[in-house]
C-alpha cells in the first residue's frame, strides 16, 4: 500500500492537481475533464505506476466490463496456442469482474462479420478480434469504435480500421526475415514461391510482400515466381503445392507464410523432393519436428501466439479497468526456429511438463516487443 500511496502522491505532485483527481482518472470515475484524465493517464504511463486492480475491484464491488473474442478454431495448431494466453489471461482478470463472451469461428476470414455484429449486440464493452476479412470489417469496427466499444485486433490487423489497437508480430518483417533466410540457402538465380493462406487477410499479404521484396536481395537473380492460396485448407494446399512443383520444375526452395505447412511437407514427399525444395514455414508445433529432424523443414519464423493472447487480454481489460490509454500497436518480435534450438519452445513440450522443466519455453516467452504510440 505504501508503493501505491508514493504511486499517487507522485503522479499528482508532477500533474499539479489533486490525489482525489489521480484517483478518478486512474479507475474511470466521473467528475474530471477528459484532458485532465489522459495527462493522469500519460504521466502514470511514463512513471510505470499501474492500479491496484484487486483494490480496485473490491473497493467498485465487482464493477464489471464486458469483452467479446472472436478467434479461429482452426488452424488449431497455431490458434489452440493463442487461445491458450487468451484464455489463461481471462481467467486472471475476471477476478476483477471481467465478463468473456466467446463466439469462435471456424477458420480465419470465415464468419468473423457476422460473429462482430453478434458481439456488438451483446453490448460488450470490448472486442478482441483476429481480423482475417479487414475490408468487410472495416466499417464495423469504425461504427463500433464510434459507440465507445474498443475493437483490439491479434495475429492480424485491421489497419485501415479506427481499432483501439493491435497486437501481432510485424508481417513485412516476417516475411523479410524469411526471405532472407531462403535467400542465403539456395543457389544464386533460383526460383522460389510463397504458399499463403489467404492474401485477403492483411497479415499473410504483407507476409508475402516482406518476401518477395527481400529475396532477391540476398539471392542474386532469384525470383519469387509464384504466390498461390491454400485458403488454410488441407486438401487444397496439398494439391496446389502438388501443381506449383509440377508447373516450376526447378523450382529451388518455398516460404509458408501459414501455419499450414503440414500438406507442403507431404507434398514435398510425394514429390521426392524433400531437402531439395527448401522449405521455410511459419511458427512451431508438434508435428512439425520429424520434419525438422529430417530436414524437410530448414526454419520456421515464430510468431509467439500463445503470448500475442495473453496480451491483448492483459491491453483491454487495463483499459476497461482502469483508463489506461493503449499504444496504437504492440509489435513482437519474430523469433527463428531451427533443428538446434527446437526444443526450447513450449509447442514442442508434452503438455504435462513440469513448470521447473520449462525455462527454455519462458525464455521463448519473454522475447522483446515493441509498444508503438
Amino acid at each position: 500500500m505504501e508503493k501505491e500511496r508514493h504511486g499517487v502522491h507522485l503522479i499528482a505532485e508532477i500533474a499539479r492537481v489533486s490525489r482525489g483527481t489521480v484517483d478518478r482518472a486512474l479507475h474511470g470515475r466521473g467528475g474530471i475533464n477528459e484532458a485532465t484524465r489522459q495527462r493522469v493517464l500519460e504521466i502514470a504511463r511514463q512513471i510505470g505506476y499501474r492500479p491496484n486492480l484487486a483494490a480496485r475491484a473490491l473497493s467498485a464491488s465487482k464493477a464489471t466490463a464486458k469483452i467479446g473474442v472472436c478467434i479461429p478454431r482452426e488452424i488449431h495448431f497455431f490458434y489452440d496456442e493463442l487461445w491458450s494466453g487468451v484464455l489463461e489471461e481471462a481467467e486472471r482478470v475476471s477476478q476483477f469482474g471481467v465478463e468473456f463472451i466467446y463466439r469462435p469461428i471456424q477458420n480465419l476470414g470465415g464468419g468473423d462479420v457476422e460473429a462482430f455484429q453478434e458481439l456488438v449486440s451483446s453490448d460488450v464493452d470490448g472486442i478482441i478480434i483476429c481480423a482475417g476479412n479487414p475490408q468487410d470489417l472495416k466499417p464495423l469496427i469504425d461504427e463500433a469504435e464510434s459507440k465507445g466499444i474498443r475493437v483490439v485486433c491479434v495475429d492480424t490487423d485491421a489497419s485501415e480500421s479506427r481499432r483501439s489497437c493491435a497486437v501481432c508480430v510485424e508481417p513485412h518483417l516476417s516475411g523479410s526475415v524469411a526471405g532472407e533466410l531462403l535467400g542465403k540457402i539456395v543457389p544464386p538465380g533460383s526460383k522460389v514461391a510463397v504458399v499463403a493462406g489467404t492474401l485477403m487477410a492483411e497479415d499473410h499479404k504483407r507476409k508475402a510482400e516482406g518476401f518477395s521484396e527481400t529475396f532477391p536481395k540476398h539471392c542474386l537473380g532469384g525470383e519469387t515466381a509464384a504466390v498461390i492460396e491454400g485458403h488454410e485448407d488441407e486438401e487444397e494446399t496439398f494439391r496446389k503445392t502438388l501443381d506449383l512443383m509440377r508447373s516450376i520444375p526447378d523450382l529451388a526452395g518455398i516460404y509458408v507464410n501459414t501455419v499450414n505447412c503440414l500438406p507442403v511437407c507431404r507434398a514435398l514427399r510425394a514429390g521426392d523432393l524433400e531437402g531439395q525444395v527448401k522449405l521455410i514455414t511459419s511458427d512451431l508445433f508438434l508435428d512439425m519436428c520429424p520434419y525438422f529432424e529430417k530436414g524437410t523443414i530448414s526454419a520456421s519464423i515464430y510468431h509467439q501466439p500463445y503470448r500475442q493472447g495473453q496480451i491483448v487480454v492483459r491491453l483491454l481489460a487495463d483499459h476497461l479497468i482502469s483508463g489506461v490509454k493503449f499504444p496504437s500497436i504492440v509489435r513482437l518480435s519474430p523469433a527463428v526456429v531451427m533443428l538446434s534450438n527446437l526444443r526450447l519452445f513450449r509447442e514442442t513440450r508434452p503438455k504435462e511438463s513440469s513448470a521447473e522443466d520449462l525455462s527454455g519455453a519462458e525464455l521463448v516467452r519473454t522475447f522483446d516487443l515493441r509498444v508503438l504510440d
